[in-house]
């Protein structure tokens, strides 16, 4: 098993925050790779919120080509951190030459583009990016996006965390995902490392998606671009949060009708079974199959928690209102928010999506006997 940390916050915080909290659930994860999720930033890019931000591993030669490719795109750099490492890792952990987190301004030529035309070409170019850095192995492109930052790499969270001084002003946010990964392969492949992230959506799941193959084609055959990669069989939970909400044009409360829909017999007495019967009918290719226990983020900054059925991986979701966090276990709620009523943490059962609105005020608990939120 995994172990998962996610955190919202009215204030910035460090990464240092979620890195701790994977540190007291050592137990539950065996130091092969971290990944960390961060949006909604502070520090210097609190003021460059729709600029977009490249992350990622490079060489030196690798760094050599992104800048030439960016610059042919017309794109110029606004801010960055580069940050280098000393020669010598900690034990696990690879030797790097860059890890790199730049904001650019568009190019001139983007000038008067709708938001969709942009964000469909910042994808278009970060896949761009991917292939190349495959081909040369010069480069790793986790993310290329608004006010969002990625960084992964394989060893001991803690270790990484010190070994790249995460306890940075330039690092912090108001919403944190973290992960410390159980390697289930041979190889470890930073491409397989949670969260995951596509246009504005970003899961981590703790668990195995047995339905993965299935699900992997049906994505595949959409026709977006997006719908690639698939090093890990837990990406399919971040793509198929993004076609319920972008091509579906349904909400967060529909996401668990799609992945766990109700039985016959629950449908038939559902205020809008009707619909939920169609929904599962129709997506029937994307029902998964666990266990599972699923963290994700929205674009509107809503942070929510989802178990499967088959209900065999922890996760709880407590705090109190400017902070809350869920966790694959109560002490990572511990170890960030000590000061809490602990009597309102809360466990999500197989029915439940766990919700944290933008405002961090209160944990909303939606349940799939309950009516959607949709004119039907």
């Amino acid at each position: 098993m995994c172990r998962l940390f996610a955190i919202t916050s009215k204030d910035p915080l460090s990464p240092m925050t979620a890195i701790n909290a994977l540190d007291v659930m050592r137990e539950g994860h065996d130091g092969s790779g971290v990944g960390l999720f961060l949006r909604d930033l502070g520090g210097p890019f609190e003021e460059m919120k729709d600029a977009p931000i490249l992350s990622g591993i490079f060489t030196d030669d690798g760094l050599k080509r992104l800048d030439i490719f960016m610059m042919d795109m017309g794109f110029m750099t606004k801010y960055k951190l580069s940050i280098k490492v000393p020669k010598d890792p900690p034990k696990g952990v690879p030797k790097r030459d860059i890890y790199l987190i730049r904001a650019y301004e568009y190019p001139e030529e983007w000038d008067g583009w709708t938001d969709e035309e942009r964000y469909a070409r910042l994808l278009e170019i970060r896949l761009t990016l991917r292939d190349m850095g495959q081909e040369k192995n010069d480069m790793i492109v986790f993310s290329f996006w608004p006010d969002v930052i990625m960084l992964k790499e394989i060893g001991d969270p803690l270790s990484v965390a010190n070994h790249l001084k995460l306890e940075r002003n330039e690092l912090k946010a108001r919403i944190i995902m973290a992960q410390g990964r159980q390697n289930t392969n041979y190889a470890i492949n930073l491409y397989a490392c949670h969260p995951f992230f596509l246009e504005g959506f970003s899961t981590m799941t703790n668990g195995e998606n047995t339905a993965f193959i299935p699900i992997k084609e049906y994505l595949s055959s959409r026709g977006f671009q997006g719908y690639q990669g698939y090093q890990s069989d837990s990406e399919v939970f971040t793509h198929i949060l993004h076609y319920t909400l972008k091509t579906l044009g349904l909400d967060l409360e529909s996401y668990k009708h799609v992945i766990t829909p109700l039985q016959d017999k629950a449908l038939e007495e559902h205020p809008d079974g009707q619909f939920l019967k169609s929904l599962k009918h129709t997506c029937r290719r994307l029902i998964i199959d666990g266990p599972n226990c699923v963290i994700g983020s929205m674009s509107d900054h809503r942070l929510f928690m989802v178990q499967d059925r088959k209900k065999l991986r922890p996760g709880v979701v407590g705090g109190k209102p400017g902070v809350f966090a869920f966790s694959s276990e109560i002490c990572g709620l511990d170890s960030a928010i000590p000061d809490r009523d602990k009597s309102k943490d809360f466990q999500p059962m197989h029915l439940d999506t766990a919700i944290v609105e933008s405002d961090r005020q209160e944990v909303k608990i939606c349940r799939q006997t309950d009516r959607l939120p949709l004119q039907l």
